[in-house]
């Protein structure tokens, strides 16, 4: 037969993006055979070859072995291939989804990982934070004898029952309410909660003070004075709950009481309540000024702070 028009192994591996050991192999059980040989015992392929071969390195990377698929070409049949296309269709779709949950974990693995990497723990910051989709748990019932490990048992199965499809495989942290943090309890959580894109509850947008420190879980009673100190004396107040989160812990940390512990408490600037204020139009007609003055939290407050790039943070550094 005349190889006019055939491709020889070498290049016709080298269009495959295969090997010639491959085609070899191919040959040998059955699965490929070339169309001539030359006289020189050569292989020779045909263009149309090209077609088949893709579609053998593509059901291998789908996970089919060199036999299921000889068996699926040496019984073929329209239908049947027609039936088998759709089987490993279904299958790149569900490894598709599989590979898009895992991308999304991972994302939110590394956005909690990146921004504290560096940085310094001696820091109380005051920043606006956007809002962040979570899943939140219930109140904690404590009245029963349980602990913080019951709650958080009792958290996992009620998301799990309430997101069927949702993935519980992300860090879990807790919430507390402003009235706890104000008394200065913060022992277990009022709510467990975690990050997922998916959640339908949010982490309020909302002006936090916000400190690290090292240490293992549940070790956070010195953070949360430091910050309470600090909102005391710069001019703000508690407005809102506080979230306990340990961004790098047992997934990249070996150290049990080495973990980052951040805190975050939602505050706002106290306002003098014995003042009222008065609106641009009135201030007008009484010869009052009606400046506004820019928040404290816009400024650099006081040479124990500095201001940071980011115009809508203070910084207060211990000594």
């Amino acid at each position: 037969m005349s190889t006019q028009g055939l491709f020889s192994a070498g290049d016709f591996a080298a269009f495959s993006r295969t090997t010639r050991a491959t085609l070899h192999h191919y040959d040998t059980i059955g699965l490929l055979a070339p169309v001539s040989r030359g006289e020189n015992n050569y292989r020779y392929y045909s263009s149309g070859q090209l077609a088949v071969v893709n579609v053998i390195r593509t059901l291998q990377r789908l996970g089919l072995s060199l036999a299921e698929i000889k068996t699926l070409k040496d019984g073929r049949t329209p239908e049947s291939f027609d039936e088998a296309l759709s089987r490993q269709l279904a299958e790149i779709d569900k490894k598709m989804d599989e590979w898009v949950r895992a991308r999304k974990l991972l994302l939110t693995l590394q956005k909690m990982i990146h921004p504290v990497l560096g940085v310094d723990e001696r820091e109380i910051t005051v920043r606006f934070l956007e809002a962040e989709a979570i899943v939140l748990g219930d109140l904690n019932d404590y009245g029963r004898g349980g602990d913080a490990y019951d709650a958080l048992l009792r958290f996992y199965r009620a998301a799990g029952d309430r997101h069927p499809d949702l993935d519980l495989n992300y860090p879990v942290w807790g919430a507390f309410s402003g009235e706890r943090i104000k008394r200065g309890d913060w022992a277990w959580p009022d709510r467990y909660y975690f990050h997922n894109p998916e959640g339908r509850e949010k982490k309020p947008a909302a002006l936090y003070a916000i400190g690290y420190a090292r240490g293992g879980y549940g070790q956070t009673g010195r953070l949360y004075r430091r910050i309470m100190d600090y909102i005391g004396k710069n001019g703000f107040e508690i407005c809102g709950d506080a979230y306990e989160e340990y961004p790098l812990n047992e997934l990249c940390v070996t150290d049990d009481e080495n973990y980052m512990i951040r805190v975050m408490i939602a505050v706002r600037e106290k306002r003098d309540r014995d003042k009222t204020d008065i609106p641009a139009d009135v201030a007008g007609e009484t010869g009052k000024s009606a400046t506004t003055e820019m928040p404290k939290y816009l400024k650099t407050a006081g040479t124990s702070q500095t201001s940071e790039k980011n115009s809508d943070v203070i910084v207060d550094r211990l000594s």
